[in-house]
């Protein structure tokens, strides 16, 4: 057995950043992450991308300080597919909470599809907790280019940042 040891760090996701991130989805959901840069500008969210000692990304992840007045709520969050299950989606998830506790607030939130409970495992050994359902959907590339309406229900989690 061989053990690597990465040494990563989280800094903001940067719009040169995205022409290495094509593992986290397609041109669409790459384009939808460019526009949500913008929204950094204004304070509105936090984009962070967790790096090895390359600089490239191996994970991303958003806050939004909107939805919710007073909380910090998780979104797009992803880790490179072969690097999952290695305590990346732990770094990147402590990440974006020490960005929202840094904020002064107390609160995280977040979204998992119902249908990916390794997501909603992570988030409950990281202290979230199930509070509602809801429906949610957003447009995706189908393998053709063209766009297609994804619809999926989603467990809504959320934890107490001390």
């Amino acid at each position: 057995m061989i053990n690597v040891v990465l040494q990563l760090s989280a800094r903001d996701l940067v719009h040169a950043d995205l022409a290495s991130c094509g593992w986290a989805g397609s041109d669409h959901h790459l384009a939808s992450v460019a526009d949500q840069l913008e929204r950094v500008r204004t304070g509105e969210v936090d984009y962070l991308a967790v790096c090895p000692a390359t600089d490239v990304p191996v994970a991303k992840g958003g806050v939004d300080y909107q939805v919710k007045k007073g909380v910090g709520t998780l979104w797009q969050l992803a880790v490179h597919p072969a690097l999952q299950s290695c305590g990346i989606g732990t770094f990147l998830v402590e990440a974006a909470e020490l960005r929202i506790r840094n904020r002064g607030l107390r609160q995280a939130e977040l979204g998992v599809e119902e249908g990916n409970p390794r997501a909603r495992a992570l988030y409950e050994r990281l202290g979230y907790v199930a509070y509602d359902r809801q429906p949610d959907s957003w447009d995706e590339q189908a393998p053709d280019g063209s766009l297609r309406r994804y619809e999926t229900m989603c467990t809504l989690m959320w934890k107490e940042l001390t």
